[in-house]
């Protein structure tokens, strides 16, 4: 079953003193692409969440997302009283060269400042890691629960589209024996206009005819184009990741649409052939978005 390679996931980690929230979305990309805004407390893991993350997700530009809420007020916050009296010193020279007036949120300012409040590091431990761990797990599942759910979307439209393209490769049909008469005439007729009927050998036009007309024919066209859509069918059905196989097919049923067209030499045709190209451009959009 095809996915598709854009999703959301999300999973809420609940911890005795906070709560996490994790986020991953996925785009299109060719290769894993991976990209992380988590707290520096994770920072030490994040070769591990991405080896995680690619087992799981294998391909597309992935976006992890955490965010913490303590649940517990937390008191180990410490005013650096060196740094600040610093920062009040400038302030003051500041205001008394420039002539300033009394700031009332002066103090709510200079707790702003760089360094002025700090905290002890706080280090992960291992229980809490399995949890999260965990939380990330479960937002790839969820995120490859929505990727499944929007490849079936994208399942019908590929059935539709290869449908259509089979409709008008038999449409073809009823064209093509009127397409070598009409050739066959054609040619008979230019070349009477160039010489007298005695002053060329008929058998000998017959076989130049034959090998020309064997050289426009299109059966075999259609049969690999035939045997293309049906293996596209069967690759979007098959399990795991099968996009670029079916961006490999896509190529080959082109490849036999072009050549219908260049050999078609009817305008019947030729109008099915466009049909069959636009079917197939809409199916290549699609299929940038499959995993």
């Amino acid at each position: 079953m095809i996915k598709s390679m854009t999703g959301y996931g999300k999973a809420l980690v609940a911890l005795p003193n906070k709560s996490i929230t994790i986020e991953i979305k996925a785009l299109n990309s060719k290769y894993f692409d991976f990209v992380s805004r988590i707290p520096s407390l994770y920072k030490e893991k994040e070769p591990q969440i991405r080896t995680l993350l690619n087992g799981s997700l294998e391909r597309g530009k992935i976006e992890l997302v955490m965010f913490t809420e303590n649940k517990t007020v937390d008191t180990s916050v410490k005013v650096n009283q060196a740094a600040a009296e610093a920062y009040l010193k400038q302030v003051y020279d500041l205001k008394k060269q420039l002539n300033l007036p009394d700031d009332p949120n002066l103090l709510s300012t200079l707790l702003k400042m760089p360094d002025v409040l700090s905290s002890p590091k706080e280090d992960l431990d291992d229980e809490e890691w399995i949890e999260v761990e965990k939380g990330l797990k479960l937002a790839a599942l969820n995120l490859d629960d929505y990727r499944l759910e929007e490849g079936k979307a994208l399942l019908k439209d590929f059935i539709l589209r290869i449908s259509l393209i089979k409709e008008y490769s038999e449409a073809i049909v009823p064209f093509e024996e009127p397409r070598i008469e009409l050739l066959r005439t054609r040619f008979k007729k230019s070349l009477d206009s160039l010489v007298e009927e005695t002053s060329f050998d008929s058998n000998r036009f017959e076989q130049e005819l034959i090998y020309y007309i064997e050289k426009l024919d299109i059966t075999e066209e259609k049969v690999r184009l035939a045997r293309h859509l049906d293996y596209f069918v069967e690759t979007i059905n098959d399990d795991g990741a099968n996009g670029k196989k079916l961006n490999f097919i896509a190529q080959e049923i082109g490849r036999e649409v072009n050549t219908i067209g260049s050999k078609a030499n009817s305008a019947d045709i030729q109008k099915l052939v466009v049909m069959m190209k636009d079917e197939l451009e809409k199916i290549k959009e699609q299929l940038s978005n499959i995993l």
